[in-house]
């Protein structure tokens, strides 16, 4: 049953958040930075403290104790769009662009896409830099998570909005009995992995400011940077090796650092099914990209290796950063980028794409297939972690990949009507839906040669990749509305 009181309660929380990152870095821009835009932070965040007020005022004498699935799934949606929406207002006053222009950056950076209307990183002020960056952070394990984690009353239901927000087809497993204890430890993991990372850009030549930026980006593998060239601002193989290490943890399933940091067992990694096929994709796409690139002239060796690596992993992971001119690479490597982008990383991570876990479970069912061709009469199970397969559980598996593949489609035809050619527009779609980032074609460098129907469309693009479809498409049936 459908409770709408529950769901203002329930957005009153991001709403208020919304509303006091952008007053601390209202404060970081005045006290710390003194770059001059802290009005333009306090200007839209006093509003939005003030907004939940009213929200519970409206709400709580009609909240129901527990938390329904189809609040669930309202909620999940309706906060993605709403904290996109209020995420954008800082950057359409400090910026100066457009409020379709500012809800897509807002969006991109919450849903950890990594896409871009900005130019002239570089000369920004620092405060908005590292707004943009945080927004990425925060986005990256989940606002929904984080009410989860900060809101007691949502013991009874909070295990529905985890699974209504929480990526990948198992969504049942909790890693204490408590599920807002699961999303506690889940926080401290995830920061404690982005302070690693902070000290290891730092220690491989970084400043201050950008290893705590782009450890922002790095572990939410969300691609932004602080500056035009991305990565390759500090031309340093180094950076980009520490910057592999981190988007590959962000793109692991937390539940199995979670378990790593309990036992100190290594070995929690590789008996993992997901984990071990996806550190060994990493490696055979990597080494394949980067035989190719030394056969073609285009680096020696050590550079191959390197740009292959970093290209792989920042593609395959749904980061999006930027390091080698990609557009003077030989033809096809952009196609075998996008292609290793819908691979995507592993559930219960902050990567996107299809998980590896869709691609082992289909690559099995697709082996399956040929061998009841062979024997029509076989009882073939498929196993994932030693364990059979539930039906449920491989036909939520091809109802997303048909519904990854129909997305994609429909918006790239879409788009396409805008007047995108088909390679852009195709490319487009595929870094928004994978929450991806980066490009090909007239979006190479930014998305600005886009239309602002185009724009809208993609900004759609990425909160229905990054909610997995079906979470979002369930609003659209008559009978989710019913009571």
């Amino acid at each position: 049953m459908l409770n709408l009181a529950n769901t203002l309660l329930l957005l009153s929380v991001p709403v208020l958040w919304m509303g006091v990152v952008q007053l601390c870095f209202g404060l970081l821009s005045r006290w710390v930075f003194d770059d001059g835009v802290a009005l333009f932070f306090m200007e839209s965040a006093i509003p939005m403290i003030m907004l939940p007020l009213l929200l519970v005022a409206l709400a709580w004498k009609r909240r129901l104790n527990t938390v329904s699935y189809r609040d669930a799934l309202l909620f999940a949606t309706l906060t993605w769009i709403i904290t996109g929406i209020l995420g954008g207002l800082p950057i359409m006053l400090i910026v100066e662009v457009s409020f379709t222009d500012a809800v897509f950056e807002s969006i991109s950076a919450l849903t950890t896409t990594g896409a871009t209307i900005l130019v002239g990183l570089d000369s920004m002020p620092p405060s908005f830099l590292l707004y943009r960056q945080f927004l990425q952070w925060m986005g990256g394990l989940g606002v929904v998570i984080f009410v989860v984690a900060v809101l007691p009353m949502l013991n009874v239901g909070g295990m529905r909005l985890l699974r209504a927000e929480t990526p990948g087809p198992v969504k049942d497993d909790k890693l204490t009995p408590r599920i807002a204890h699961t999303s506690h430890y889940l926080w401290l993991v995830y920061l404690l992995i982005t302070l690693l990372c902070v000290l290891a850009y730092y220690w491989g030549g970084m400043t201050f400011y950008d290893a705590l930026a782009h450890s922002f980006t790095t572990v939410s593998t969300g691609g932004f940077s602080t500056h035009d060239s991305s990565m390759w601002f500090y031309e340093s193989h180094l950076l980009l090796g520490i910057s592999n290490v981190f988007m590959i943890l962000g793109a692991v399933s937390f539940a199995l650092h979670f378990g790593f940091l309990s036992t100190g067992r290594f070995k929690v990694y590789w008996h993992n099914e997901e984990a071990r096929v996806f550190v060994l994709m990493v490696v055979f796409l990597s080494l394949g990209l980067a035989v190719w690139l030394f056969a073609q002239e285009r680096y020696g060796i050590g550079e191959s290796v390197s740009f292959a690596f970093f290209h792989v992993v920042s593609f395959i992971t749904s980061t999006g950063f930027g390091a080698a001119d990609l557009s003077s690479w030989p033809p096809g490597t952009d196609l075998f980028l996008v292609t290793v982008a819908y691979l995507g990383g592993c559930a219960g991570s902050t990567a996107g794409g299809n998980k590896v876990i869709r691609d082992i479970v289909a690559f099995k069912m697709f082996r399956r297939q040929i061998q009841l061709a062979l024997h029509p009469h076989a009882v073939i199970p498929i196993h994932y972690n030693g364990a059979v397969v539930d039906n449920a559980v491989l036909n939520a598996v091809m109802a997303f990949l048909f519904f990854a593949a129909f997305n994609g489609v429909v918006f790239t035809l879409l788009l396409m009507m805008t007047g995108l050619d088909a390679w852009s527009a195709f490319t487009a779609v595929a870094a928004c839906i994978n929450v991806l980032g980066p490009g090909f074609g007239v979006v190479g460098s930014n998305f600005q040669p886009v239309s602002d129907a185009g724009i809208w469309m993609l900004s759609a693009a990425m909160i229905i990749g990054r909610l997995e479809y079906l979470t979002v498409f369930a609003l659209l049936l008559p009978a989710f509305w019913r009571y």
